[in-house]
């Protein structure tokens, strides 16, 4: 075949390519599929959306975490102060990381993350045990919240690996807190 015939060949797969929406049709000379609308597009949105609203509440309860911790290690007081402070520093540490990562899948998925924590109260106390027993509702509530994301991202390796870890935290985080409490 003549050099022009086989550029004017060329060009026409490619112009047939890109009018298809094919980009691969003009490298390969196959002939364009036509285009096709998803039809799970619907579910996807929903299934997003639910998504975001899990993710939310994870993030509310994060805030919350972050709140609480600072006020309990500013309020400790006697011989647990010296362990319990810096641990509860370590916690909003934790909390202000776990919180950006939420935030990061919410933009990642188009949408808008709450700026407030969640509306649970935080209890004013300087007694340890009380403090204990907050922080364990907090990060047992985390902790399911979490649970629950987890097989809503599975299929999204990114995703996964972020929420996997902050659940792996959080579990870790209640353990050690059981164990504070003697239990």
């Amino acid at each position: 075949m003549p050099k022009k015939e086989a550029v004017a060949k060329s060009e026409a797969v490619a112009k047939k390519g890109a009018v298809a929406g094919r980009k691969d049709a003009a490298i390969d000379g196959r002939a364009a599929a036509p285009s096709r609308k998803s039809t799970d597009a619907p579910s996807r949105k929903s299934t997003d959306a639910k998504l975001v609203q899990l993710l939310n509440q994870s993030l509310g309860w994060e805030l919350r975490a972050q709140a609480m911790y600072a006020h309990y290690a500013a309020y400790v007081k006697g011989l647990e102060s010296l362990t319990l402070a810096e641990h509860f520093e370590g916690e909003v540490t934790e909390s202000l990381g776990h919180a950006k990562q939420v935030r990061d899948i919410i933009a990642a998925l188009g949408g808008e993350a709450v700026t407030t924590r969640d509306d649970a109260e935080i209890v004013h106390t300087e007694d340890t045990q009380v403090m204990l027993e907050e922080a364990l509702k907090t990060e047992s509530a985390a902790a399911e919240a979490y649970r629950t994301i987890i097989p809503m991202v599975k299929n999204h390796a990114v995703f996964y690996h972020a929420i996997y870890h902050i659940l792996k935290d959080e579990s870790a985080a209640v353990i050690e807190v059981e164990t504070l409490l003697g239990r």
